[in-house]
C-alpha cells in the first residue's frame, strides 16, 4: 500500500508559510516543513488532492488558500516504519486567515520565511529545500 500525501507551498509578500513540525510527529518531527497531510480514502471522488491540501492547511494553521492550485512537483520516500509515501506539492495562493498553530499535535511553530532563509536554515531538511526551490522557480516563471 502507498500513502498519498499533499503539501501546500503558500506564498505571501515574498515569504513562504512554513511550519516547525511537532516533535511528537513520527516523520521529520521538529523539522521545518510545508503544511499538508495524508489523503483520506473517499471511494469515487474528484479533486481529492486539491480538497485535501486546502483542508489540511486550514486544519493545521487556520489559513485559507484560493481555489486555483498549481502543481509544483512530486517525490516519494519510505518512512522509518517502512511505509511508502508519494508526496505531491502544490503552489497555493494565500487568501485569508492569520496563521497560527491550530493543531499543536502536528505544528510546533508557524513561520513566514524567504526562499533564502529556508534554504540556509539549519532545521530545513533537503526535501523542503527542493520543494521551495521548485515552487520559487514556478513563481518566477509566472
Amino acid at each position: 500500500m502507498v500513502i498519498v500525501n499533499v503539501e501546500g507551498a503558500i506564498r505571501k509578500n515574498d515569504k513562504w508559510l512554513i511550519i516547525e513540525r511537532s516533535k511528537k510527529e513520527e516523520h521529520a518531527g521538529g523539522q521545518l516543513s510545508l503544511v499538508g497531510g495524508k489523503v483520506d480514502l473517499e471511494g469515487n471522488s474528484s479533486d481529492i488532492l486539491e480538497r485535501t491540501v486546502k483542508r489540511e492547511i486550514y486544519e493545521e494553521v487556520g489559513v485559507n488558500v484560493k481555489d486555483r492550485l498549481n502543481y509544483v512537483h512530486s517525490t516519494s520516500f519510505v518512512t522509518g516504519k517502512g511505509e511508502h509515501v508519494v508526496d505531491i506539492v502544490f503552489l497555493c495562493e494565500y487568501e485569508s486567515g492569520e496563521a497560527f498553530c491550530k493543531s499543536p499535535d502536528e505544528v510546533e511553530k508557524v513561520l513566514w520565511l524567504t526562499t533564502e532563509e529556508i534554504v540556509t536554515h539549519s532545521n530545513s531538511p533537503q526535501f523542503l529545500k527542493q520543494s521551495i526551490q521548485h515552487a520559487d522557480m514556478l513563481v518566477q516563471n509566472q
